[in-house]
């Protein structure tokens, strides 16, 4: 099954897992308009196309993202400037909502994603990674919430999203410093699982939980991730209602009834996608 063809994305698919980077290195990967939607357009592929399975997003170059390109800044700007106020405060948060939702389409996918992160990953790169399932990093990598030494306040979902990965007291520090931290650092506050010493053993472990992840019932793998975006932003009790539902009717399942039969027949279990 071949991939679209992105003008700033190189894509790869083997055995359900396909593999993203973000690709314009000279730039390091900055994100422009064109790049910003494209990976709005890859969450969404991903979510639709059936021999997907995992989605492991990565870069090339020297780092996984600078953050926005200020060409797509100037664009907006340029584009509101001869508005009258009203309107052009209007086309500004229409704007937001757009590029908001590009990242959402990556936690709205049903299939994990697992972000890769080498490098340089700042701002918009921060709100990237934070919509993502599983995030790996080199202990050298380079993160930072750089929207407050723009005078900007975050607002694709790093300060929505954080919260909940890291807790309240270092989300609110680093966003309100701005300072840098590196991949160690970001482990011990738990924003990535597990750190590497060099770029091509980090992408080597995503490839490999990616490979785990996608041996296991792609039903069953849709369902955890539903459930679990479901669940966070609500009570234990409605999670549980949420799942007691969920499982009411999955649970008689092809993909549950195969595996059982591989357990017992002791096989490795084949799923459809």
């Amino acid at each position: 099954m071949s991939t679209p063809t992105w003008n700033n994305i190189e894509t790869e698919l083997q055995d359900g897992v396909l593999r993203a980077w973000l690709n314009r290195p000279e730039k390091v990967n900055a994100l422009n308009h064109e790049l910003w939607f494209e990976l709005e357009a890859l969450a969404r592929w991903a979510d639709a196309e059936s021999s997907v399975r995992v989605l492991v997003l990565g870069g090339r170059g020297r780092g996984f993202t600078a953050g926005i390109d200020f060409s797509l800044v100037l664009a907006i700007t340029s584009e509101v400037a001869s508005l009258p106020d009203g309107q052009k405060q209007e086309v500004v948060r229409q704007k937001i909502v757009a590029l908001q939702g590009a990242f959402s389409a990556f936690e709205a996918c049903r299939k994990p994603v697992i972000a890769a992160v080498h490098g340089t990953c700042w701002g918009a790169g921060i709100d990237l990674i934070t919509a993502c399932d599983i995030r790996y990093a080199t202990g050298d990598a380079s993160l930072c919430i750089k929207e407050v030494d723009l005078a900007i306040v975050a607002d694709i979902g790093t300060l929505q999203r954080l919260p909940t990965i890291v807790g309240e007291g270092p989300t609110r520090e680093l966003a309100l410093t701005g300072r840098v931290f590196d991949g160690l650092e970001a482990k011990e506050l738990g924003l990535v699982t597990q750190t590497f010493d060099s770029q091509e053993a980090l992408e080597a472990a995503a490839l490999e939980t990616a490979r785990v992840i996608a041996s296991k019932s792609p039903l069953t793998i849709r369902g955890i991730k539903q459930v679990l975006n479901y669940s966070r932003d609500r009570s234990v009790e409605e999670g549980l209602d949420y799942v007691a539902t969920w499982n009411a009717s999955m649970l008689l399942s092809a993909d549950a009834m195969e595996a059982v039969s591989a357990w017992m027949e002791k096989r490795p279990a084949v799923f459809s996608d």
